[in-house]
């Protein structure tokens, strides 16, 4: 991987001088652009992979400190059920056996999750899952709730009050940064509930953490392919638009559009992270705060993702919050304003010949990062 410094553009290593043609600018050293910069590359075609920050593999960036692998942007546990994602990922990183289990906090109560045997045992004294349905099922009668008409409706229509109260309100609330009956219904279409004792939070076959992090892996894929960090798109295009022949952009699209039918929404994450002089601070990597009153959503304890034996540990504290420009957007509000205003925005997109939107920012979609790795694989399959 070769990389530019952005102040003077000289190139470090072996590579090609600014003025040449490439085939694909790609916007984003994220996931989804190391693998089309990758696949590309392996079929002949040159590439530039540009980078507003200062470090490629966008929110999947993990730096080591104290020895741990830290989430920079919050936990990424890889997860998925298609094997030709799971073998190409194996391609390029060995991945260890996590298994994301988290606990949610409430009060001075522990539950496990996702919703399963033990978390109803904990809640109601119960054992078996007879028991479990039928007290569900009970709570779900005496609310008589026929047509949901807001995400709390729908919520306690699916698995009753005590479930909803403890588990979901609080954390759900914060993290939207709206009242659960203000949100709508159609956010939450499903919550799966689990009569079995099992923690696995994912159904998903198969499961891990890339052993020494994701960063490693995203080199991996860059590998052989220029990067020019610090780098904006829209600065860069000013001066180079004549140097590349397609452009792949995983920015936000209303922003590539200059917002011109308006801003697309989003709620972003801050975090607070520390280092602690102690080996095990909370005894699991993904601890849950389900309580409104509590500011932070849940603490991420990064050694546990790689079974570390550090004598320290790292914790880090999210704290959802409303979006606005100059903050990391995280997630799209997928409620019904903003996907009209998308939908707009997509037919601008289709208009633009040499432009291909992806990504979770591109295409305005919460993607897992199994999905966006599929996606950009399908994406080369089409171009090539």
């Amino acid at each position: 991987m070769l990389f530019w410094a952005d102040n003077d553009k000289i190139l470090v290593g072996f590579g090609k001088e600014l003025g040449v043609m490439y085939d694909y600018l790609i916007v984003g050293a994220g996931l989804y652009g190391a693998v089309f910069a990758c696949e590309m590359k392996k079929a002949g075609k040159k590439c530039l992979v540009i980078e507003r920050r200062n470090h490629i593999a966008g929110n999947v960036f993990t730096e080591e400190i104290e020895g741990i692998q830290v989430h920079r942007y919050g936990a990424h546990i890889f997860h998925t059920s298609d094997k030709e994602v799971w073998d190409y990922v194996n391609e390029f990183a060995e991945f260890n056996n996590y298994v994301n289990a988290p606990v949610a906090v409430y009060k001075d109560e522990l539950y496990n999750l996702p919703f399963n045997m033990n978390t109803f045992s904990k809640m109601w004294g119960i054992k078996t899952p007879a028991q479990a349905k039928e007290m569900i099922a009970r709570q779900i009668e005496s609310l008589g709730i026929s047509e949901p008409g807001n995400l709390e409706e729908q919520a306690l229509s699916l698995v009753g009050t005590d479930v909803y109260e403890k588990l979901i309100k609080g954390y759900t609330e914060k993290q939207w940064g709206r009242s659960c009956k203000e949100l709508p219904a159609f956010i939450i279409k499903r919550l799966p509930l689990r009569f079995v004792y099992d923690n696995n939070y994912f159904n998903d076959r198969y499961q891990g953490i890339p052993v020494g992090g994701y960063t490693k892996l995203v080199e991996k894929l860059l590998e052989g392919t220029e990067v020019l960090l610090d780098t904006d798109y829209f600065d860069y295009v000013k001066d180079h638009s004549k140097d590349v022949e397609r452009v792949v952009f995983t920015g936000m699209i209303d922003e590539y559009f200059e917002h011109r039918l308006g801003y697309l929404e989003y709620r972003s994450v801050r975090f607070e992270t520390e280092i602690l002089e102690e080996e095990n601070y909370q005894g699991n990597a993904v601890v849950n705060y389900t309580e409104r009153e509590v500011p932070f959503t849940r603490i991420i304890e990064h050694k546990h993702f790689e079974f570390g034996k550090q004598p320290k540990t790292v914790i880090s504290r999210e704290y959802p919050q409303e979006w606005d420009p100059g903050k990391e957007p995280f997630y799209p509000i997928n409620d019904e304003k903003n996907g009209k205003l998308y939908a707009e925005y997509e037919q601008l997109a289709k208009a633009e010949k040499n432009v291909i939107f992806g990504g979770r920012l591109g295409q305005y979609r919460y993607y897992d990062m199994d999905k966006v790795i599929r996606a950009a694989l399908d994406a080369v399959r089409a171009e090539v």
